[in-house]
């Protein structure tokens, strides 16, 4: 080989050294002296990897959104895989009902994840609010969540008459008697948390609001105890009778009024039926368990 072509050859290898320590700095060097405030990728990889390590038990949705027709996607990943352990799934439904509308186990892949879909058709997705889907691995204490909104439900009971105030309460409707004067009834609702119904008004003048409310929907401990009245926040005193099956209360108002709030001490149960018969059930059974083991412990003469 002479001269000049020990020269070329010596010139392609250094260009090719070039490149290769260029690409190597372009991709991994890191310079703080000339950008001071620019990220490490190397730094920022190693805390997002530490931040996940942290963390035993992932999850999440496809959407923060649904109607009640929709799939929900829910995903997640562990930390740390556990032969033979399972993810514990459970959805809880919105306030103030706090049903619990799902529940399920998922096993999980080789690669540390989990995934599941569940649809909203469902009767026990029938509410609008916010979602609540826990997972737990292993113990209570290990566990997340995440939170989904449905809205757009449709509103299932009976179509109330004129004069007859539509209460919804979930996704049902409650008709109530009613007539006003001096303002415009612009909506109703029940709140079973805080056991009281509010009503928004419109008004024109000073008013007068006259309501027959089923006991079954809204009501106090006792017949003799009265309803709590407040007009704008401000409690104020009003007229009732009471009969076996309805509270009939008359609440003045003024003009400017916009809401008022009548407060009981609960407010239609949303297993109100079941829960006496299982009580009464329950009791029967203690009694029958009592007067059984009673019998058996006397003594033998």
């Amino acid at each position: 080989m002479n001269t000049r072509t020990s020269y070329v050859a010596i010139a392609i290898i250094a260009a090719v050294l070039a490149t290769s320590t260029s690409a190597v700095f372009a991709q991994g060097y890191y310079d703080e002296e000339a950008c001071p405030d620019c990220p490490d990728p190397a730094s920022e990889m190693k805390r997002e990897q530490a931040a996940q390590l942290d963390i035993p038990i992932r999850v999440w949705t496809d959407k923060a959104v649904y109607d009640h027709k929709s799939t929900i996607t829910i995903e997640g990943s562990v930390a740390n895989i556990r032969l033979g352990t399972e993810i514990g799934l459970t959805v809880i439904g919105p306030s103030p009902f706090n049903n619990i509308v799902a529940v399920d186990q998922l096993k999980i892949g080789s690669d540390g994840k989990y995934k599941t879909t569940l649809s909203t058709a469902g009767d026990s997705w029938k509410y609008d609010g916010t979602y609540t889907i826990k997972v737990t691995y292993g113990s209570q204490q290990i566990n997340n969540k995440a939170l989904v909104q449905l809205t757009g439900a449709s509103v299932i009971g009976v179509k109330c008459a004129p004069g007859e105030l539509t209460a919804r309460v979930g996704a049902e409707n409650y008709c109530i008697p009613y007539s006003i004067s001096g303002a415009t009834v612009t909506g109703a609702r029940i709140n079973q948390a805080t056991t009281s119904m509010t009503i928004n008004i419109n008004t024109s003048s000073d008013g007068m609001l006259t309501l027959e409310i089923p006991r079954n929907v809204l009501d106090t401990k006792s017949s003799t105890d009265p309803l709590f009245v407040l007009v704008d926040g401000e409690e104020v005193d009003s007229e009732e009778s009471v009969t076996d099956t309805t509270r009939t209360v008359t609440i003045m108002f003024p003009n400017g009024a916009e809401e008022i709030e009548i407060i009981g001490t609960f407010a239609i149960p949303e297993f109100g039926a079941i829960a006496a018969l299982i009580l009464a059930v329950a009791i029967i059974s203690i009694i029958a368990v009592s007067s059984k083991t009673r019998l058996n412990v006397l003594p033998k003469y």
